[in-house]
């Protein structure tokens, strides 16, 4: 899927998220760390949680395929180390691909490939009528 023509939804591009590879079973996309800090000068975790959000959302909507779409049910981080600069890649990797749930592991790195976040997230693939 081409990750230019798949929608993000505003906030997703509000924080400057950008897609680089988009599917079922992988999506990865980027964040700057500019204009996404907490007040000292940090990566905000609640970017690194939307940024989790998004990723695995998309992958799900993927796998939901035509006619269906999914929405989050549940989703966890841990924050490992903080980024103060640059700009955080996540990976969403497929843990399970079901007909009703799907649910991803989000691996956020900085630009020295270090672990900043690790995320799942969990969603329910509904039909769209």
């Amino acid at each position: 899927m081409d990750p230019h023509s798949t929608p993000i939804g505003q906030m997703a591009q509000r924080m400057g998220i950008v897609l680089v590879e988009v599917g079922a079973v992988r999506t990865v996309g980027t964040m700057p760390v500019e204009g996404n800090r907490q007040p000292f000068g940090l990566l905000n975790g609640g970017a690194s949680m939307a940024l989790i959000e998004t990723l695995g959302s998309i992958a799900a909507n993927v796998h939901a395929g035509q006619g269906r779409y999914a929405v989050g049910i549940e989703i966890s981080g841990s924050h490992h180390r903080s980024a103060r600069e640059g700009t955080v890649t996540g990976v969403a990797t497929a843990l399970a691909l079901g007909r009703t749930v799907a649910t991803y592991e989000v691996v956020i790195s900085d630009e020295q490939d270090r672990r900043v976040c690790t995320g799942r997230l969990t969603c329910l693939l509904r039909d769209a009528n």
